[in-house]
């Protein structure tokens, strides 16, 4: 019995991996799981404002919905048609298409995987009810026939359009109009795949306007996070030391911080117009610049606005951060230096930045973080104006991805931010993890 027990026991390696592991399937379905997803979507050309690319598809496939309903049009357009044009030379050739285009109608509504779905779809499309479940209004086709199928439609489509071209008749050229839009509809309705594996990422990697997007988001994270550092550790150093009112003093620094950021913009975008803007007017009448509506009409304004922005409403989180970290360090260590005859600077120098340095990386990495992903600041303050100079690679996957329902070139946007981000996180966590392990070797 007791072989049998020690049989089952773990070692410390595999109790630390079961010990993980339930955090390691959270972190699986709550970020790696979307990120896997929308790298899977970036390899489609996957439009939800286009009825023939609004779903990831790697083999040719048919909306019965749409294709029953056009078909309704495109008979009695067809019919029109061939009225007509009895007794004259295109007869034979609308009678034709007529001909081939039924053939290609048959074979659908006769095959053995499309019969009965077709019959349901075409009986609540006659009804005029919406056919809402997906799995009964797609319906899977070969390749060779619907390839075949768009042939003869181009084919027809280019027919009739010669004839448009030709013909001086009013009535007929809209006979022959109707018939080859419906054409086009039953085209439409004939949805190839989409699938265009790693080509949006070559696209958009090569595109100006990511590489503007991307230089624009760095620099105000580097620009903002530096700025939110100094100011935040200068409050933190402030608020840590014991004086009358420090309650209500580390209350009232945190009110910025507290505010909605949507809020926050929207206020600052009061304050920066060139109209009626108290920080505008202040900053012209100052110098700072030249006229009061170039804080949000020109680029370098318009940067400078939301940097100023985000310091505004985010040191407070730095300096919370710092707080905590300077709360740790012993008193005693400032009575010795103070007894060796060490100044103000020197015990800052020697010993706060010393011994902050591991909460000073920690607060970088969540505004970097942070920062880098910036979103609803630029969006509300500038919307990415003007002309791009503050968009964001956030601000610009929203435009793609909701804006022009680009899903597939979106979610490239979306894999880069998560790329940059985690690339972040990796070398702050090195830095962090050396720190902390220097730590532990010094104290040893």
């Amino acid at each position: 019995m007791g072989d049998k027990k020690k049989r089952f026991q773990l070692n410390e390696s595999q109790l630390g991996y079961v010990m993980v592991m339930p955090a390691l399937i959270l972190i699986f379905a709550i970020t790696l799981w979307p990120v896997g997803q929308s790298f899977w979507n970036s390899m489609f050309d996957y439009r939800l404002n286009d009825p023939t690319r609004n779903q990831t598809t790697l083999s040719y496939t048919i909306d019965l919905e749409r294709y029953a309903d056009n078909y309704f049009y495109y008979e009695r357009d067809i019919e029109t048609l061939i009225d007509s044009v009895e007794g004259t030379e295109m007869e034979p050739t609308v009678r034709e298409i007529e001909a081939t285009i039924e053939e290609f109608h048959e074979q659908i509504v006769t095959s053995d995987n499309l019969a009965e779905q077709y019959a349901v779809v075409d009986e609540m499309v006659m009804n005029f009810q919406p056919v809402n479940d997906d799995d009964l209004k797609y319906g899977s086709i070969s390749n060779e026939f619907s390839e075949n199928y768009i042939d003869a439609i181009e084919a027809a489509d280019a027919e009739l359009t010669n004839y448009f071209e030709q013909t001086e008749d009013e009535e007929l050229a809209t006979a022959i109009a109707d018939a080859n839009a419906q054409l086009g509809q039953l085209d439409r309705s004939l949805i190839r795949p989409n699938f265009i594996g790693l080509a949006n990422y070559g696209k958009y990697l090569t595109e100006a306007r990511t590489w503007s997007a991307m230089w624009n988001t760095v620099f105000f994270t580097v620009v903002s996070v530096f700025f939110e550092l100094v100011i935040g550790l200068a409050v933190a150093l402030v608020i840590n030391r014991a004086f009358i009112g420090r309650g209500a003093v580390r209350a009232a620094v945190l009110i910025p911080w507290a505010i909605p950021t949507a809020v926050s913009a929207m206020m600052w975008s009061y304050l920066y117009d060139g109209q009626s803007g108290i920080v505008a007017h202040y900053f012209e009448q100052l110098g700072f610049i030249s006229d009061a509506s170039v804080l949000l009409s020109t680029g370098s304004g318009a940067m400078f606005s939301i940097i100023l922005a985000d310091v505004w409403k985010t040191m407070p989180y730095m300096a919370l951060l710092l707080l905590a970290g300077l709360q740790t360090i012993s008193e005693s260590l400032y009575e010795a230096a103070e007894v060796d005859g060490a100044g103000k600077f020197q015990q800052f120098l020697y010993i706060t930045l010393p011994m902050l340095k591991s909460a000073i990386l920690v607060a970088l990495l969540f505004r970097t973080l942070d920062a880098f992903r910036v979103f609803d600041l630029i969006y509300v303050l500038t919307g990415g104006g003007p002309a791009n100079s503050t968009e964001s690679v956030s601000v610009y996957a929203y435009q793609v991805l909701f804006a022009q329902q680009n899903f597939g070139e979106g979610s490239v946007l979306s894999v880069i931010m998560f790329l940059s981000v985690a690339l972040i996180s990796i070398i702050f966590i090195k830095l962090i993890g050396s720190d902390l392990f220097e730590d532990k070797k010094g104290s040893k």
